[in-house]
């Protein structure tokens, strides 16, 4: 915004002389410089940012929806067993495919190292049932995606993931649900782009939706050990959240957080959202010695090797975390080990519940918009 100043209008009859004219309105100038006051007068978005980045029209407002989300297997040579296990690894993949879930979120770290094609390779390989489906999948960045040459992680990545379309964050819409996926490695300060679209994404939500499930790698919320040890939250996963809580009282939405990176489980209510750190997909298990009160999973039982079945149906979405019993037993199985349920807000449900419900097919195209 150009400011232009007019001294017989802006500076009194004694304050008109040339010189106390030039230097007063210099001064303003500098001052209007400084405060930025243009940058506070939010700029009218592009319809790419207040509108989902897809939507998935096979997904109806009301409609019941079948999800898994999990993360941190460390995809690599099967040999390797340091680091990642191999054969609880491939047991997860394929236990997820006997799920038939209609949508899989993933919260990052999925090679064991990003720049590495053969890593990707045996991504493909192991989850070659996953892709016989043709479920959508829905992926988060993580640190091991850009290891060790970061350019070449993220065309990896970009690669290996085509529905998403060469975005690295995004949103997408299912119905009554929507998911928002967000990337650690760029930045996420004031001026960012990615902060900047993550808060117009929050404010112009569709009114349809019940679920806002968002997806970032590192944890937004954690026990007091990785607080200690490992300095988590991170500046950035705060920053983040402190978006999510400022927009909150306009969000008509439950929320619910998945993150990574801890390899473990650990679940938060917080102001109303759920946080959910599911990092037990095959990555060498992290124990977590210290579990802190907030913490709603306080079960001591290591290691965790873990996935999460998301149910919407009803209005409620209903979370179910799924840990191996025995990773070094001959047979594996799993056992339900946490549970929670969050109710849609009835304002959101009167929204949702004015579109008709249709049978969908049952894998259909994934559109852009």
């Amino acid at each position: 915004m150009e400011v232009r100043l007019d001294p017989q209008r802006a500076f009194p009859q004694t304050l008109r002389s040339p010189i106390t004219v030039t230097l007063l309105a210099s001064f303003l100038s500098l001052w209007l410089s400084a405060t930025n006051l243009s940058a506070q007068i939010d700029p009218i978005r592009p319809e790419s940012e207040t509108k989902p980045t897809f939507v998935l029209k096979q997904f109806l407002p009301g409609q019941s929806l079948h999800m898994v989300a999990y993360g941190d297997m460390r995809f690599t040579d099967p040999s390797v067993a340091k680091g990642t296990n191999p054969t609880v690894r491939q047991w997860l993949v394929d236990k997820i495919a006997l799920e038939r879930p209609q949508v899989l979120m993933l919260t990052g770290d999925m090679p064991f190292t990003g720049d590495k094609t053969a890593d990707w390779e045996e991504y493909q390989k192991e989850t070659a049932a996953w892709k016989a489906q043709g479920f959508p999948i829905f992926p988060t960045l993580g640190n091991h995606e850009i290891y060790n040459d970061h350019a070449k992680g993220i065309a990896n990545y970009l690669h290996n993931f085509p529905g998403i379309d060469g975005h690295r964050y995004y949103s997408a819409l299912l119905g009554s649900v929507e998911v928002i996926s967000l990337d650690m490695n760029l930045p996420v300060g004031p001026h960012s782009d990615q902060a900047r679209w993550f808060s117009t994404q929050l404010q112009h939500l569709p009114a349809q939706v019940e679920f806002l499930l968002i997806l970032y790698h590192i944890p937004w919320i954690a026990d007091e050990q990785s607080q200690l040890v490992a300095s988590l939250p991170t500046r950035d996963a705060k920053i983040l959240r402190g978006l999510l809580t400022d927009n909150l009282p306009r969000i008509r939405a439950k929320v619910v957080v998945f993150n990574g990176h801890i390899h473990n489980y650990e679940r938060y209510e917080v102001g109303g959202v759920e946080y959910v750190v599911t990092g037990g997909g095959g990555a060498v298990p992290y124990p977590i010695l210290i579990r802190g009160r907030h913490d709603k999973y306080q079960d001591s039982g290591f290691p965790v090797y873990n996935f999460l079945t998301v149910e919407v149906h009803d209005h409620q979405l209903e979370g179910v975390m799924w840990k191996i019993i025995d990773p070094d037993a001959k047979t594996l199985n799993v056992e339900a080990k946490d549970h929670f349920i969050v109710k849609a807000n009835p304002i959101a449900v009167s929204a949702a519940t004015k579109s008709p419900i249709k049978k969908p097919s049952p894998h259909g195209e994934q559109a852009k918009q």
